[in-house]
Order: C-alpha cells, then sequence, then structure tokens
C-alpha cells in the first residue's frame, strides 16, 4: 500500500530533525555572537568580527 503524502517518510523525518538541529545551533551562535557584541568582546570563534577600536555613542556615531 503506497504512503499518503501526508505521512512522511523515515528519510523526510530525520531530514526535518537535522534542520531543526542546525537551526537551533545557528540560533544559539548568533545569540552569543550578538552578546559579545554588546559587551564590546571579541567574537570567540576564528572566523568571527573582531572587537571595534572606535569608541561609539550611544547613538552609534563616533565619539
Amino acid at each position: 500500500m503506497p504512503l499518503s503524502p501526508k505521512t512522511p517518510s523515515r528519510e523526510q523525518e530525520l531530514r526535518e530533525k537535522r534542520r531543526s538541529e542546525q537551526l537551533r545551533a545557528n540560533l544559539a551562535r548568533r545569540k552569543q555572537q550578538s552578546r559579545s557584541r554588546r559587551s564590546g568582546a571579541e567574537d570567540e570563534r576564528d572566523e568571527g568580527l573582531k572587537a571595534s577600536s572606535a569608541q561609539t555613542d550611544a547613538t552609534g556615531g563616533e565619539k
């Protein structure tokens, strides 16, 4: 008996699970990156952005 379109195959379920895990990991990285930027620290990853050496005011403009 063929599977109905509403019943995901095992392969589809695994793909969705992997995608969900990757999205969660990406969100965690982005949150950590945002936190480090707010505190003025460098991103801890090698490929991340370096902390700015210029001081900025509350509006984001340089002092």
